[in-house]
C-alpha cells in the first residue's frame, strides 16, 4: 500500500508540473484568433441599436459594425455568436467566444475576473416609463415600495439596483421582455443605458417616455475577454485606437445615434 501510494503521489506530481508547464506557455489568444483567421464575437442580437436584426434577419447595429472594424484592424473575419445577457459572461469565460461586443460596463467585480480593452463607449443609467405616466420619478431610491423596476438579468442595472437596500426589483432575460412588460403596466420603470431610449422609443411602438438619468451613473464600456492574454490586449486597444484616430469610430456613432458617443461625457 505504501508503494502505491508514494507512485499515485509521484505521477500526480509529474503531472501537476506538466500542466504547469503547459499553461505557462499557454498560446495567447491573439495567436489562436490569428492562426483560425476568425474572431468569435458575443452578443446579444437583441439590442438595438446595439445588436439586433433587421427585415433580412442580417445583425446590425452600433456594436456590430464596431466588432467587424476591430476584427478587420486584426485581419481577420468577425463571427458573430448570440447569446442571451444572462449567460454571456459564463460562455466568454467557457470559451464560446474569443470577447464579447456587447455594451458591457466596465467594473471592479468584472474586472478581477476578466480583462478589458480600453472604453470605447460612454454613457450613463436612465429610467424609462410609461408615456402616460407622469410621476416624476428620480432615483432608484423610491423603488422600495410599491413601485417595481424591471432590470435585464446580470446586467450593470442589475447590480446597480439591487446596491439599493429593500429595492423592488423584476428580472428578465432582455430589453424586449421588459420593456412589453412596462407597457402592460407590469412594472413601474425599467432602468437602461440613455444611448438606446431614442431609438426604443422610436421603434418599438410602444407607449414609453425616457425618464430621470440617474445621477452618479456614468459608464465606460470596453470589450473583454479571458484573463492572460497581453498581445491580444494590445492589438485590440491599438485597432481602438487606430480607429478613433481615422474617424471610424466617430463615422459609426454618428450613422446610429447622430451623435459621437465614442468620447468621455463632458459635465
Amino acid at each position: 500500500m505504501k508503494f502505491s501510494k508514494l507512485l499515485f503521489s509521484s505521477v500526480v506530481a509529474v503531472s501537476v508540473l506538466g500542466f504547469t508547464a503547459v499553461a505557462a506557455h499557454a498560446e495567447d489568444l491573439l495567436d489562436s484568433v490569428k492562426q483560425a483567421g476568425v474572431l468569435k464575437i458575443g452578443l446579444e442580437g437583441t439590442y438595438p441599436p446595439f445588436d439586433s436584426r433587421n427585415s433580412a434577419g442580417e445583425l446590425e447595429g452600433f456594436d456590430v459594425d464596431v466588432a467587424k472594424a476591430v476584427a478587420a484592424r486584426l485581419g481577420v473575419k468577425p463571427q458573430f455568436i448570440p447569446t442571451e445577457w444572462s449567460g454571456i459572461i459564463a460562455g466568454l469565460q467557457a470559451g464560446k467566444f474569443d470577447v464579447i461586443v456587447n455594451q458591457v460596463t466596465i467594473t471592479p467585480q468584472r474586472k478581477e475576473a476578466l480583462d478589458f480593452s480600453q472604453p470605447y463607449t460612454f454613457s450613463a443609467a436612465q429610467l424609462i416609463q410609461r408615456a402616460d405616466d407622469k410621476r416624476d420619478i428620480k432615483s432608484l431610491e423610491e423603488f422600495k415600495g410599491e413601485k417595481k423596476l424591471g432590470v435585464t438579468l446580470g446586467t450593470n442595472y442589475d447590480q446597480m439596483a439591487r446596491a439599493v437596500p429593500g429595492i423592488n426589483v423584476q428580472t428578465y432575460p432582455g430589453a424586449p421582455e421588459k420593456l412589453r412588460d412596462l407597457a402592460d403596466r407590469r412594472i413601474d420603470a425599467t432602468i437602461d443605458d440613455r444611448l438606446m431610449l431614442p431609438y426604443v422609443i422610436k421603434t418599438s411602438q410602444l407607449p414609453l417616455r425616457p425618464g430621470e438619468v440617474l445621477k452618479g451613473a456614468d459608464q465606460e464600456m470596453g470589450i473583454p475577454f479571458r484573463k492572460g492574454n497581453p498581445k491580444f490586449e494590445k492589438a485590440i486597444n491599438d485597432a481602438l485606437t487606430s480607429l478613433t484616430q481615422d474617424g471610424t469610430m466617430k463615422k459609426i456613432s454618428m450613422h446610429w445615434f447622430g451623435t459621437d458617443v465614442t468620447q468621455p461625457i463632458a459635465h
